[in-house]
């Protein structure tokens, strides 16, 4: 009897350890239609083109073209990537 009354909080804690990313990515679309990775610190280059593609499938589109990319003065996210769908 006593399990049921933790299976809520069971469940809730389960969902949270499954919906936590391994990396911290900024992803958001500008204004101009392109996508914008913010990349902390250590990241790939490879690891920010999967999270590009990701948000371009989101947004109905295959694949993700690296269009630029710029060092930032943020010491979470020293790295920027702009990314065009296709």
């Amino acid at each position: 009897m006593k399990i049921t009354a933790y299976l809520p909080l069971i469940i809730i804690f389960g969902l949270a350890a499954c919906g936590t990313p391994e990396r911290d990515f900024g992803v958001y679309k500008q204004s101009d239609g392109t996508v914008g990775v913010l990349a902390p610190a250590g990241a790939k280059d490879s690891e920010s083109q999967e999270m590009a593609t990701a948000e371009c499938k989101k947004l109905g589109m295959h694949n993700a073209v690296a269009t630029g990319s710029k060092k930032t003065v943020n010491d979470r996210f020293p790295m920027t990537y702009t990314y065009m769908c296709r």
